[in-house]
């Protein structure tokens, strides 16, 4: 019978343990895919002012009032590229202008838009 009981005992042990390595492996997982979605950002629209004295672009989306400020530095990368094109080409800053429309990539941090990459978007007919 302490023999039986014994067994059953270290079967739910076993169990147990099992059951929290897997809960702790999807509980990391989906922590990192948090954290990765919380840090990555893109923001598309036109350019409705720049304060280059601020680095900063203020970006409506399209077919909508909502706007944010993207805030760049020294380290944003910015490129112009056709739609549809792979190739991007190296611009800086002063050539994306009020109107222009561009897609920034960055991350959030403080309710702040940080911008890694700024693409100024050109159309076909350029």
């Amino acid at each position: 019978m302490v023999s039986r009981l014994f067994a059953l005992f270290c079967g739910v042990v076993v169990a147990l343990s099992f059951s929290s390595v897997t809960f702790a492996q999807e509980d990391s997982a989906q922590e990192k895919k948090m954290e990765k979605t919380a840090k990555e950002a893109r923001w598309e629209g036109n350019v409705t002012r720049s304060n280059p004295d601020k680095s900063t672009l203020t970006v409506r989306k399209v077919g909508s009032d909502v706007e944010r400020i993207i805030h760049y530095d020294i380290s944003t990368r910015w490129v112009s590229q056709e739609h549809g094109s792979k190739k991007a080409n190296d611009i800086d800053a002063s050539q994306v202008k009020d109107g222009d429309r561009v897609i920034a990539k960055g991350t959030w941090d403080k309710n702040e838009f940080h911008a890694t990459l700024i693409s100024k978007r050109l159309s076909h007919s350029k």
